[in-house]
């Protein structure tokens, strides 16, 4: 999928794909100030929670590009404000918050150097949270890789796939590790309503690769479970709490219940940077609702009362008790996750020391 590059960095300004015209049109957008990286976000333009964290970083990037050299200033108020602005974009992804985090240290730890040194300092950040994040999907692959079946039949809900990421991707990063390691890869993707991201931009995404893969409608994922069709549900994460509560695409809560039910493994593959170690549970994880006309509609078409009430949030969070396993770049974590996490914890702790 690098075809297909996420979030790029191209001669001053930031390229997207847009992914709201998939998989009907390859639209390249190019962005050449912050306001247009917020926009880009908040219309999921550029979404998966790797990949609004690698966009904002540019953001922060554009927002001084063209600052002038000499007016230190102004240099710092632009800078704050395209980080606060960043952030007031999209309330539940913890990648978000983190890579605008990651530019705040490369900007503060910088300011005795010239503007425009300080400028090439923050580009140089905002390109190592990109291929950091490659680096850390490669490694989720790798140790995700090692607990799928020589055959596996998997289910993913969403796209946390190269699409969603800097590449490579988190839960179809470990079906392209398993693909690579020798083993029979089988995908079924739910739709994910309301804006399809598994029709639109899974399929899209597992075709290209030439992954054997199947579309099903969301309420279709029981009797699919029951039949005998899945041996494993994985999925990616937008934020993961320190007991392990999962906030995910919405949706996701209702296949970890359902995949309990079956006795099917349910499998989380997300980055360290989406961990979340100050909230206790997930009961304390912002939800973010969206626009009603997303259900009101499908596409452009009104499939509803245009005066219907509407509850649409974005995503939902999975206990921890439903899932099996946590995938990160630093290997895989289980029950009882109170424990594991606070060991990861521990060691995270002790490395920055």
């Amino acid at each position: 999928m690098e075809q297909f590059a996420t979030v790029r960095w191209h001669d001053g300004k930031v390229r997207i794909l847009d992914q709201t015209q998939l998989p009907n049109e390859l639209i390249l957008l190019e962005i050449s100030d912050h306001s247009g990286i917020v926009n880009a976000i908040k219309k999921l333009s550029v979404r998966g929670a790797p990949a609004i964290g690698i966009a904002a970083a540019f953001g922060v990037v554009l927002s001084v590009w063209n600052a002038s050299d000499i007016d230190r200033t102004g240099f710092l108020v632009k800078a704050n404000k395209a980080i606060d602005d960043l952030k007031a974009t999209r309330p539940t992804a913890k990648n978000l918050f983190w890579a605008l985090n990651k530019m705040r240290i490369a900007l503060s730890g910088n300011l005795n150097k010239p503007l425009k040194e300080i400028k090439l300092e923050l580009l140089k950040a905002a390109q190592g949270i990109l291929e950091d994040d490659i680096d850390r999907c490669r490694k989720i692959g790798k140790f995700g890789a090692e607990l799928m079946p020589m055959r596996a039949n998997v289910l993913t809900h969403c796209n946390a796939g190269a699409l969603a990421t800097g590449g490579y991707g988190t839960a179809l990063g470990v079906l392209r590790a398993a693909r690579e390691m020798g083993k029979k890869v089988q995908v079924y993707a739910d739709e994910t309503r309301p804006l399809l991201q598994g029709a639109r931009l899974t399929t899209f995404e597992l075709l290209e690769d030439g992954f054997d893969v199947t579309l099903i409608c969301d309420n279709m994922a029981a009797t699919v479970m029951k039949q005998g069709l899945v041996n494993a549900v994985i999925v990616g994460a937008d934020r993961i709490t320190r007991n392990g509560d999962v906030a995910n695409k919405i949706g996701t809560y209702g296949l970890a219940v359902l995949a309990r039910q079956h006795n099917i493994p349910f499998y989380v593959a997300a980055p360290l940077s989406t961990f979340d170690f100050d909230l206790a549970n997930g009961d304390e994880i912002p939800i973010e609702e969206r626009d009603p006309e997303e259900v009101r509609k499908f596409g452009s078409s009104l499939v509803a009362p245009e005066d219907v009430k509407v509850y649409n949030p974005a995503f939902d969070v999975t206990p921890n008790e439903l899932v099996e396993t946590i995938i990160t770049e630093e290997g895989v974590f289980k029950k009882p996750f109170e424990q594991s996490l606070a060991e990861l914890k521990k060691n995270l702790d002790s490395n920055l020391k």
